[in-house]
């Protein structure tokens, strides 16, 4: 990645930027997407084949009577619905945060694979568990009670996960943080939030179609099961990454706005040494001509006290 691209950037560039780096780094986080999203997958096909759905969980006792809930198979697909939205929700953000660190890694000139990825993400885990249900728990009665302020919650929080990985805020800090952000770029965010959710809604109802028709034209019960499964995988698998580029950059071109955030200072936050990173001119703190009152960067790095006087 050009270190050009810390860099003030507008609503088109920052969807060309994004791509770049998805085309750049397709095969790694695709990798990471399919590593914690196929086997959710694979167990949906499993629960969807062996426990019936819609109107197979009822049944007729005796010739012209009205059919009846079967309570075992009820509870039985309840209990695997419940289980699948779980195990797919803790996949969704292990997946999000392995892509984020391989978009990262595009502009510091990494290139790490999928397992280091995955390692990242997984460190961070708990955090963006607890972030995504912040937002969720605040979102949902926002859009309940009217949709302007769900909106606008929705618009002033959407770099808070990224906010988590690179700065290690979390919670309701890393939510306030985004909105400080966001706040005098709340349109051209609106803009870039509109375009990605248009195109990963275009890729989404693509593949998902495609299966639909198979399982429309398909009589067999596991046909049609796997191929609704793989539909939705290789959606997620595509457009998982797309959106975690987008918001990175996004959350990159904020901080480069208001903080003048730069290639060195990403470095530092993300545990990788300055002077292996291509276009930055790094100089030792120890060696530097900056006083031991001062950070060598803001914010400081982990450990820095000033000289005591």
């Amino acid at each position: 990645m050009d270190p050009a691209g810390l860099r003030p950037l507008g609503v088109g560039e920052v969807l060309d930027v994004a791509i770049k780096i998805y085309r750049a780094r397709f095969g790694v986080m695709v990798k990471s997407v399919a590593v914690v999203l196929g086997p959710v997958f694979a167990l949906s096909v499993l629960i969807r084949i062996s426990i019936p759905a819609g109107e197979n969980l009822f049944q007729v006792t005796q010739p012209g009577a009205t059919p009846e809930l079967d309570a075992d198979q009820f509870w039985a697909f309840l209990a695997g619905t419940v289980l699948i939205g779980i195990l797919a929700y803790i996949a969704s953000q292990l997946a999000t945060g392995a892509c984020f660190k391989a978009v990262s890694g595009a502009y510091l000139d990494e290139n790490p694979d999928w397992r280091e990825s995955l390692r990242f993400a997984r460190s961070r885990l708990g955090s963006l568990l607890w972030l995504s249900f912040l937002m969720v728990v605040c979102l949902a009665p926002a859009f309940l009670a009217c949709l302007l302020p769900g909106l606008y919650l929705y618009v002033a929080w959407s770099v808070s996960a990224p906010v988590l990985l690179v700065e290690d805020l979390k919670g309701w800090s890393a939510m306030k943080r985004s909105r400080q952000l966001v706040k005098g770029r709340f349109w051209p965010t609106v803009a870039v939030l509109v375009l990605v959710i248009v195109l990963t809604g275009i890729v989404q109802a693509i593949l998902v179609g495609l299966a639909a028709g198979i399982v429309a034209v398909s009589g067999n019960e596991v046909a049609a099961a796997l191929a609704d499964g793989l539909g939705q995988m290789a959606a997620s698998a595509l457009t998982t990454p797309l959106s975690a580029a987008v918001l990175a950059v996004l959350y990159f071109d904020l901080r480069v706005r208001k903080e003048g955030f730069d290639l060195e200072l990403l470095a530092h936050r993300l545990g990788v040494d300055p002077s292996t990173v291509p276009g930055i001119d790094f100089v030792p703190p120890a060696a530097s001509a900056v006083s031991d009152d001062q950070p060598p960067f803001w914010p400081p790095p982990p450990g820095w006290k000033p000289r005591d006087g």
